[in-house]
């Protein structure tokens, strides 16, 4: 039937519709049906015809025909379901009717319920598995194959015809899942024309009756609410015809065009509003119309024109940094870039963001790819394992892109139209810190090593960060708890980094550890512009400063207690030492800074110096009770 369709279409010819009138009923009998999972299977028809006979022969033109479409021929019955699918697009089923029990329903599989289907095959399913059972088993994988304990045999004299619409969302990856793929499955994860299910068992019938005989019952109709009568009209603009395909086109041209097509059209002074036959369930958007009209106008109908160029001369604002800056200080540091899809594997992102809203896709390349990522982590993360297993023995990826987090629903609003997107830098590391050489006997990574990669991303950035711990209830669900700091700026997180939690690291099955970070873009893209200042031409003075305090106490406190006790005569604070062991107290730890002293018209004292330190040892001792080591 498409075929013709669009063969009337590009040669103006009308095409008539076959039309099947309702078969005159012999039979009142019935079959009851009930949909559990209405908004998977929307509509479902059947009917009962008893007294056929199985053993007849299918007619050779149809045999052909189905040879010829790439079916074999199998009995009559399958045959003729075959041949209505091939003629109208349509799968359609017949169970042998003796060997119902009750009512059909249908539901989703329970987890780890079996079947064994036409072909032999046996296979457990899990519950988002679309199936047609009755009172005591399940009779077909809905819209993949039937089951064999269900299907017609030689001894079959009584049949329950069936056709249904499942939405394709939910045919979609299942036959693959199972490793099936079937002419009915291929239809249906596509799309089926919504309107076309009672038409089929109208063809299907006369069939059977031709070559098989029988007495018909009624056709039994089942639609839930959320079933799709009509196509939603599209407003197609005029303008949009003109700046896409570079040309004008008549207003009657592109009527007549939606005409040949078989859609509803109405025609107003900026467009059309155009509602599209049922068959035609890919037209979605205003840029599907648009191929319609080029598709029928014609390719090589488009006058050539020569391509011209106007050359802009862009500018980066000097308090911006290019992406690229900030790429290439990881790549000089030993980073390779990774690319990886926006959709990722559920299961992974529960791990990784497990609190966190997603954003489910309705047609998924697969159910590994089903969701959009909150996080990057999940994407660099499958990369660094892919390179594990293949013996790479120093792995460091880094990734920029955007995340997905729905914001609630809006009236007249979708949730693609609604979603935050936030582009993010993220990064992972483990394995050797330094490829293998000769003169140098290298290490494995540890926190420090990314900390300083994270660092040196921030030097980029005007305003100051801080590496901040924080407690077990505030910790990223992906990080170590005891290894790992979120990132901030002016008081706001904008970013995570450590090391990898060992759960996660369990789940990756990697035995050699890992460090990650994940930071905001619009933390590191701004950048303040420098401004010069003098250097002074008198001496600098060092003075180093050891202090005992509890080991438990971080030194970022300690060093911003000192920041904010110096004066301006203190330029630079720097640490330089770490000591716990002999000759320091259990539970305490030696800290030693080196403090750079200097002023900018003069040469210090001695009593200049030793009354900044005095303060900032009095200051230390107060908040943390530190002592000056001997």
């Amino acid at each position: 039937a498409g075929v013709a369709r669009e063969l009337g279409v590009l040669n103006h010819c009308e095409v008539t519709e076959q039309q099947w009138a309702p078969y005159k009923q012999t039979i009142k009998d019935e079959f009851p049906v009930e949909i559990q999972a209405d908004e998977a299977c929307t509509h479902y028809a059947g009917r009962i015809i008893r007294g056929i006979n199985v053993k007849a022969t299918s007619p050779l033109w149809m045999l052909e025909r189905l040879r010829r479409g790439g079916i074999r021929g199998l009995s009559p019955v399958v045959d003729i379901t075959n041949y209505v699918m091939l003629e109208l697009g349509q799968p359609m089923h017949a169970f042998d009717l003796n060997k119902l029990c009750g009512k059909i329903d249908i539901r989703y599989a329970n987890n780890g319920e079996k079947i064994t289907l036409l072909d032999g095959k046996s296979i457990e399913l899990q519950e988002n598995a679309l199936v047609i059972a009755d009172d005591s088993k399940l009779l077909a994988l809905a819209g993949i194959m039937g089951g064999e304990e269900s299907a017609v045999d030689d001894s079959t004299n009584d049949i329950f015809l069936e056709s249904a619409f499942f939405r394709p969302e939910v045919i979609a990856g299942k036959a693959r899942g199972y490793g099936l793929h079937t002419d009915s499955s291929h239809r249906f994860e596509r799309g089926v024309d919504t309107q076309l299910q009672v038409h089929a068992i109208e063809r299907a019938t006369e069939l059977i009756l031709e070559v098989c005989g029988g007495d018909v019952g009624p056709v039994l109709e089942h639609k839930t609410a959320s079933h799709p009568e009509e196509a939603t009209p599209i407003h197609l603009r005029s303008e949009r015809i003109k700046r896409v395909l570079g040309i004008e086109m008549a207003d009657e041209e592109v009527t007549e065009i939606f005409q040949r097509l078989g859609m509803e059209v109405k025609v107003y002074p900026d467009g059309w509003l155009v509602k599209s036959p049922s068959f035609r369930f890919d037209i979605q958007i205003e840029a599907d119309l648009l191929e319609e009209v080029v598709r029928v106008f014609g390719y090589n109908n488009i006058p050539r024109t020569k391509p011209s160029y106007h050359a802009i001369v862009q500018t980066q604002p000097e308090s911006e940094n290019p992406l690229n800056l900030l790429k290439n200080c990881l790549v000089n540091r030993g980073y390779f870039e990774a690319i990886s899809y926006s959709f990722v594997d559920p299961k992974w992102q529960k791990i990784l963001d497990p609190e966190a809203e997603t954003i489910a896709l309705a047609n998924p390349l697969s159910s590994e790819m089903s969701v959009m990522r909150t996080t990057m982590l999940a994407g660099l993360l499958n990369a660094l394992k892919h390179n594990v297993n293949r013996q790479h023995s120093r792995v460091r990826l880094f990734e920029t892109g955007l995340c997905f987090r729905p914001q609630g629903e809006e009236a007249g609003k979708s949730v693609v139209e609604t979603m935050l997107q936030e582009p993010m830098f993220a990064g992972v590391i483990c394995g050797d810190l330094n490829a293998e050489q000769w003169a140098d006997k290298s290490r494995k990574v540890d926190y420090f090593d990314i900390k300083a990669d994270v660092e040196a991303l921030l030097s980029f950035s005007a305003a100051e960060s801080v590496f901040e711990a924080v407690d077990n209830s505030a910790q990223h669900p992906a990080l170590h708890p005891g290894q790992s700091a979120c990132i901030k700026q002016n008081d706001e997180i904008i970013g995570w980094i450590g090391a990898l939690h060992p759960e996660v690291q369990k789940a990756l099955d990697i035995d050699q550890r890992v460090f990650v970070f994940e930071l905001k873009q619009s933390a590191v893209l701004t950048n303040g512009i420098p401004e010069f200042s003098a250097l002074s031409k008198f001496p600098e003075v060092r003075r180093d400063l050891a202090i005992l305090v509890d080991e438990k106490i971080p030194v970022a406190d300690i060093l911003s207690v000192i920041n904010e006790t110096s004066s301006d005569l203190v330029k630079e604070t720097q640490l330089f030492d770490i000591y716990q062991g002999k000759g320091v107290g259990e539970g305490t730890k030696s800290v030693a800074f080196g403090l750079i002293l200097q002023e900018f018209s003069r040469t210090l004292t001695d009593n200049e110096v030793d009354t900044e330190i005095e303060n900032i040892v009095s200051t230390l001792n107060q908040q943390f009770a530190a002592t000056l080591r001997e």
